[in-house]
């Protein structure tokens, strides 16, 4: 028996975000159409995700092992039939006149995972929906590696990568300049191609993607020569970001359409940037608090000398320790943290005493302690 959370890599208690994500993630990655695809496994990621994506059916897997229930396949009226060689009881396993119907399967085609449900159904009862089109480019994540400084001043910061962008000299059409598109003979421009295989149950029919067209239907009469007729080639893209001051680390940054370029000139993907910011010698970042360590000499403290702090700004913070401070607490240097994100206000900062006592202590610090030992 398949493991449907173990396909798609989650637990018992993903709840219905988590199974998405996973799907998206997964079918991304292993899509036949990609570079390095897997079609058995983009099979297995549909399967196991159109059963725990569907509460009833996850239901019953769970309870039973199985999204088909104890009794498995059948039911009554509109249930499977396999011995009737793979036909749906109550439609009489014919064409259905959807149209005359006042009904159109393809008006589900935009809604996404439960437009590719429903299509599949469809398509076993011999209905054909509306070719499909190609699919935005898809969405990339860099990670950028700023100082706590530029975190503090906002930085702009120019990120360079490699990625498939629009070919310029057919803007990304696919065809040369001047040539036209024409109707895929494979799919006869329905951009998927039916394939029908014997099983043990009857004849199973199975819709796939024409690899001729890729989906769209349509080939170039002469295909460009610098994209082979897909519409993008790979090239390195810069661009500059502006990182605002208090940004935290792991923000996550989009830029539209600054991800993949879609092929045959459809939207291009977007381009997520994941900010990092380097660990600091000195401070320690809560939010929008920032904390110092200070070595203080026990000796300036009793003579109630002010401290000397570094600040993030650059310089030096001249700051009191009020009388009777408990040297355990973090003593508060109000406003000289970090900035909060979108804003002019600015956090605190913290100073961590660290008690620094005289190595050898002379006769006039002896005198002093003993003096203050008898005031006590």
């Amino acid at each position: 028996m398949k493991n449907y959370y173990d396909i798609l890599g989650v637990g018992k208690t993903a709840t219905e975000d988590d199974i998405k994500r996973a799907y998206r993630k997964l079918a991304h990655k292993y899509h036949p159409d990609k570079s390095g695809g897997d079609e058995s496994k983009f099979k297995e990621i549909n399967e196991a995700y159109q059963v725990l994506s569907d509460k009833g059916k996850r239901a019953q897997y769970d309870r039973f092992g199985t999204a088909g229930g104890p009794a498995g396949f059948g039911g009554a009226g509109g249930g499977f039939n396999p011995g009737a060689g793979g036909q749906w009881g109550g439609f009489g396993g014919g064409n259905v006149n959807w149209e005359g119907m006042g009904f159109d399967p393809s008006q589900f085609s935009d809604m996404g995972d439960f437009g590719d449900i429903f299509d599949s159904i469809f398509e076993g009862m011999g209905v054909r929906p509306k070719r499909k089109t190609y699919a935005k480019g898809s969405d990339l994540e860099m990670q950028e590696q700023i100082t706590l400084e530029d975190a503090f001043k906002g930085v702009t910061k120019t990120v360079r990568f490699r990625t498939l962008v629009q070919c310029t000299k057919c803007s990304g059409k696919g065809a040369e300049p001047g040539s036209t598109l024409e109707k895929c003979g494979t799919c006869d421009g329905q951009g998927e191609v039916r394939e029908q295989r014997h099983t043990f149950f009857g004849n199973i029919s199975q819709v796939k993607t024409c690899a001729k067209c890729h989906g769209t239907g349509e080939i170039p009469k002469k295909p460009c020569v610098v994209c082979k007729g897909v519409g993008r080639v790979e090239a390195e893209r810069s661009i500059n970001i502006e990182l605002l001051p208090g940004i935290e680390d792991n923000q996550l940054i989009k830029v539209n359409g600054m991800g993949e370029a879609g092929e045959r000139g459809t939207a291009a993907g977007d381009l997520y940037i994941r900010v990092r910011i380097k660990p600091h010698s000195v401070f320690e970042r809560h939010a929008t608090e920032l904390v110092v360590a200070y070595e203080l000499n026990l000796l300036d403290l009793l003579l109630g000398k002010k401290i000397e702090v570094p600040s993030i700004s650059g310089g030096t913070i001249s700051a009191e320790i009020p009388a009777g401070f408990n040297l355990k607490d973090l003593l508060r240097i109000p406003h000289e943290g970090m900035p909060r994100f979108g804003s002019s206000a600015r956090g605190d900062l913290l100073v961590s005493f660290v008690i620094k006592a005289p190595k050898h202590p002379g006769s006039r610090a002896k005198k002093l302690l003993e003096d203050l030992e008898r005031e006590g």
